[in-house]
């Protein structure tokens, strides 16, 4: 059952740092005008002379595109910090990142510096590069096999809400404007400073205290304070047996886990569904969400307002989900979303060739929209971190998230890099690129992804098993020597 001190530690983690990635990453779409205005300023200030648009564009790609290229560092720390630091301890000393990018770009505007946001634009992606992996994991690892997916989801809940956050404070009338932006992109230090103050009291992930640190009793005082009852000799059992059945392979670096044959299809099934993730167009659809709803003639001061509904679409969807993957399961989320955005891409291709010439095709693309968003939060936004979490065990844990993080993150710059040339070479027809990614992901997932909801960690192993031609060895008489329940 969910108890108070679980409930707490997820709500804090995730608020704290699944939180500001959202909101980072929408932060800025609001204020843009207004942040080009102070780089054309600082700039006249400086040299006498204006801007010129090449080198305005210049400066406002890096402040866009630092925030992935952090992403992908921060990812790559992972492994050696979760490893050394533990879980709780990469989460606590991530906030300094936060907190310093946030001192720099609420100052920014006082210092007369715009170097100072593309910097912490950087600093504040090795925070969410190293939050959007760390979360997931914390949470999969302190959860109860039939609460895995719930609180495995709650992370994709708040980067949804600070996406959300950020639209409503982003409003001309709240913050976006030319006095507001500076406080605006500085708020996003104050979640890291309330799980700075908080987390501390909670303790660290069973899993990690015994499989990794070898510390039992630390464990089981864990496991007991998490589940709140005494009685947590089953669960040590059981991550007693995950840890004999990978004892052979000791702790797997990046390079050992994509050599293992043992976790083959698990890798090359986290790389598809991340790919798919980032590269079944969600950043492009809301890019053009805007224009879309321009065509359909929304007038351009409501726009703002549309995307606000668009972001609370996304939340309730992502909520729903919370309660829903426990009794559907994580493949027919992954399926049902990822086919929903097939084919809401290969309408909006339809309705956008066809807007001059129809008039109620404009309404056909604000539906597709809507649909694709629902889709994707559905499933690709929220599954496949849960995923990870599930079909790795303890050792390979780690390197998993990092090649899994990593390969998300570089998509997603790769995206906001390649976007804008697809957009002006294709036109429409570049949704029909996301169109058959979707396509190709779903028949994947299709094919070889397992259920794993309500499955243990060696259970989910055992399947895979099978799919990489790799017996596990399994000897009961070891297992009673290596570990007698008291």
């Amino acid at each position: 059952k969910m108890t108070i001190p679980l409930a707490l530690v997820a709500l804090i983690s995730a608020f704290g740092s699944s939180f500001q990635y959202g909101y980072n990453v929408s932060v800025i779409n609001s204020p843009a005008r207004n942040m080009q205005d102070f780089y054309n300023q600082t700039y006249l200030d400086r040299t006498g002379v204006p801007m010129n648009s090449g080198f305005q564009t210049l400066l406002w790609s890096l402040t866009v595109s630092m925030f992935p290229l952090g992403g992908f560092f921060g990812s790559l720390l992972v492994w050696p910090m979760v490893n050394n630091c533990g879980r709780k301890g990469t989460l606590l000393i991530n906030n300094l990142f936060s907190i310093s990018a946030a001192i720099l770009m609420g100052t920014s505007e006082l210092a007369k510096t715009f170097e100072a946001i593309i910097i912490s634009r950087l600093i504040v992606g090795i925070y969410a590069g190293l939050a959007s992996n760390v979360v997931p994991m914390f949470l999969g690892e302190m959860s109860p096999r039939n609460l895995r997916g719930a609180i495995g989801i709650i992370p994709q809940l708040f980067i949804t809400v600070g996406i959300l956050v950020a639209q409503i404070l982003g409003l001309n009338s709240i913050l976006g404007n030319a006095e507001g932006w500076p406080v605006l992109l500085g708020l996003t230090g104050i979640p890291s400073l309330i799980q700075l103050l908080t987390l501390p009291f909670f303790p660290e992930s069973p899993r990690y205290l015994l499989l990794q640190k070898g510390n039992e009793e630390q464990a089981r005082q864990a496991l007991q304070r998490l589940r709140g009852w005494d009685d947590v000799d089953d669960e040590i059992e059981e991550m007693f047996q995950e840890g004999q059945s990978e004892k052979e392979e000791g702790q797997f670096s990046v390079l050992s886990l994509c050599t293992f044959r043992g976790l083959r299809w698990q890798l090359i099934s986290v790389i598809v569904m991340m790919l798919g993730q980032q590269l079944s167009g969600i950043n492009a659809v809301f890019y053009y969400a805007n224009r879309i709803f321009e065509s359909a003639g929304v007038h351009r001061n409501s726009i703002q307002y549309v995307t606000v509904s668009i972001g609370a679409i996304n939340v309730v969807m992502t909520l729903l989900d919370v309660f829903i993957v426990e009794s559907l399961g994580r493949r027919i989320l992954l399926l049902a979303g990822f086919m929903l955005c097939y084919a809401s891409c290969a309408v909006l291709t339809l309705a956008l060739n066809l807007q001059a010439t129809v008039s109620w095709m404009s309404y056909l693309s604000i539906g597709c929209v809507i649909i694709y968003i629902i889709g994707h939060a559905l499933g690709p936004s929220s599954v496949p971190s849960v995923m990870i979490t599930e079909m790795f065990l303890q050792s390979s844990r780690p390197a998993a998230f990092m090649v899994g993080g990593s390969v998300h993150w570089l998509s997603n710059f790769t995206v906001g890099l390649v976007f804008l040339y697809m957009e002006a070479g294709l036109g429409p027809y570049s949704f029909l690129i996301f169109c058959a990614i979707c396509l190709a992901t779903a028949l994947y997932i299709f094919f070889i992804v397992p259920e794993t909801k309500n499955k243990t960690f060696v259970e989910i192993n055992r399947i895979m098993a099978k799919r990489n031609k790799v017996e596990i060895k399994e000897n009961k008489e070891e297992l009673k020597d290596f570990h007698t329940v008291p």
